[in-house]
């Protein structure tokens, strides 16, 4: 991509947590930033990603079919340490290129998801690359926002456009449920499973110590919490059969979503004028 839109798409994508307008708008973008080969310098690519199994994300050297590797790959293959900024979340990541069979499933995932990245590999002898992005623990995350409350928002509404996104994809899927589709479900659920325990083991007792008042709305949120995690195992379930049913799956995402949607607007009245009022 030219160098103007880059900045461009960059400054949108940070400006509005991760969302942005044109081309991008409504899919999965993150903003990859590499070392220079050569140069040692910092480098910022928009890059559309896939959902991966185990929390890491997929990334394809594609070029839109051009004959050479684009410069940001040639970048992580010299220094395999990254920085991905994926929404409101910034993180160090390792990057790890795919190989052999790996590597071909999972171009064969995200071809079927979006012919595009067969009608790129189709324009080159090359083989387009696919690497794997590992999130590199380093304690709490690092959000952009500016406050706590804003930030439990923000984490809020990845999880409602991912569910939208999870949706329309469901509803143009055609006759089968595709694999890297269940991927992006299985991605949202452990998502949602790994938000809703934090809470539970963090924030939530740290708020009933400083506010013994928020308990009856503490504890209806951890029952959420239980009641959601129900709806979470029942969608994997039915995502984990061979000939998994559509219909049956974006019923089964259309009644998370509904809770989903209750419980997180529920918190978010509650806790944001607690955690925004600095007396935690």
């Amino acid at each position: 991509m030219p160098i103007d839109f880059n900045r461009q798409i960059i400054e949108e994508f940070r400006a509005n947590g991760g969302r942005v307008g044109g081309p991008f708008e409504g899919g999965r973008l993150l903003l990859l930033t590499t070392t220079g080969a050569r140069s040692g310098a910092p480098h910022t690519t928009p890059l559309g990603y896939l959902p991966d199994v185990d929390g890491r994300v997929l990334v394809i050297a594609s070029a839109a079919g051009a004959p050479k590797h684009p410069a940001w790959y040639h970048n992580l293959l010299a220094h395999p340490r990254v920085t991905v900024e994926a929404g409101v979340f910034t993180y160090e990541a390792q990057a790890v290129v795919l190989e052999g069979a790996e590597r071909d499933r999972a171009f064969a995932r995200a071809a079927e998801a979006d012919p595009g990245w067969s009608d790129y590999q189709e324009k080159t002898e090359r083989i387009l690359p696919v690497v794997a992005l590992e999130e590199i623990p380093a304690g709490p995350p690092n959000i952009n926002a500016s406050s706590v409350g804003a930030a439990l928002k923000a984490v809020h509404d990845g999880f409602r456009r991912e569910l939208a996104l999870i949706r329309e994809e469901i509803a143009t899927s055609g006759p089968g449920l595709g694999a890297q589709l269940r991927v992006n479900c299985l991605s949202l659920c452990q998502g949602l499973h790994n938000h809703h325990t934090g809470e539970d083991a963090g924030m939530f007792p740290m708020l009933g110590r400083h506010h013994p008042e928020l308990a009856p709305a503490l504890e209806r949120m951890r029952q959420e919490h239980e009641k959601l995690a129900v709806l979470l195992a029942d969608l994997q379930k039915v995502i984990s059969g061979q000939d998994a049913d559509p219909q049956l799956v974006l019923s089964e995402v259309e009644r998370l979503t509904e809770e989903v949607e209750n419980h997180l607007t529920y918190e978010e009245e509650v806790l944001i004028p607690v955690l925004d009022g600095g007396a935690c």
